[in-house]
């Protein structure tokens, strides 16, 4: 099966960063900005590295992009760019085009001119980070829906000693552990009546309720 491809525009620390792990998974990647230096630095790690500034006319209608799948608009400092280079997009029948938002009004205009997926990288990493604050006990997270999510958290206090069946956590708590961590050790066959100890990590899937509940300390 072909693998995907991806033009980035774009070399800030989100265009990079998502330039240089699809390029290291082995995927066809493009990149285009117009600065010499973060062109240089990742063109051994991608396939094609453009250096053009898009807000130069018919930069853009020079570009040949039409044959890649995915087309990822990483720049926000020039706003009518960013727009363009997303209509632009479309127009080369790219099947999925994911656009970069700082605000609000930004990211409802490029849903507008045809963008697929409209990601705020800042927005969405301060709600992480607050998220890591609130709750002590976790470690990491990955929202799976509107309700839901998938947890790394440290072994709750009022867990340590005791097991999975004694605690009976899917009854009492309402989530699953899928997973426990020791060291660099992870075990996804648990033994439901395994000791947890203070230096374990758990991963657990639950309503976000659930969770909270769970890490606000209060076991019922």
């Amino acid at each position: 099966m072909r693998k995907e491809s991806y033009v980035v525009f774009g070399l800030g620390s989100f265009g990079y960063s998502v330039a240089e792990t699809l390029g290291d998974s082995g995927y066809e990647v493009m990149v285009v900005d117009k600065g010499s230096d973060p062109i240089q630095s990742i063109s051994s790690k991608i396939t094609y590295a453009v250096k053009a500034d898009v807000t130069d006319p018919g930069v853009l209608e020079s570009l040949d992009i039409s044959q890649f799948d995915v087309a990822i608009i990483a720049f926000t400092q020039n706003m009518n760019a960013s727009i363009m280079a997303t209509l632009y997009a479309k127009e080369c029948k790219i099947p999925k085009v994911v656009a970069k938002a700082v605000t609000a009004l930004h990211g409802t205009i490029l849903r507008k001119v045809g963008a697929d997926e409209v990601v705020f990288p800042e927005r969405d990493m301060g709600v992480r980070v607050a998220h890591n604050l609130m709750a002590g006990g976790m470690v990491d997270f990955l929202e799976l829906s509107d309700e839901y999510r998938l947890t790394e958290i440290h072994v709750p206090p009022h867990w340590v000693g005791r097991s999975l069946n004694g605690l009976d956590v899917r009854g009492n708590y309402d989530l699953n552990v899928i997973a426990v961590k020791d060291g660099e050790e992870i075990s996804m066959n648990i033994d439901p009546n395994q000791i947890l100890r203070e230096h374990q990590f758990l991963v657990v899937m639950g309503k976000d309720e659930s969770l909270d509940r769970l890490l606000g300390g209060r076991a019922d």
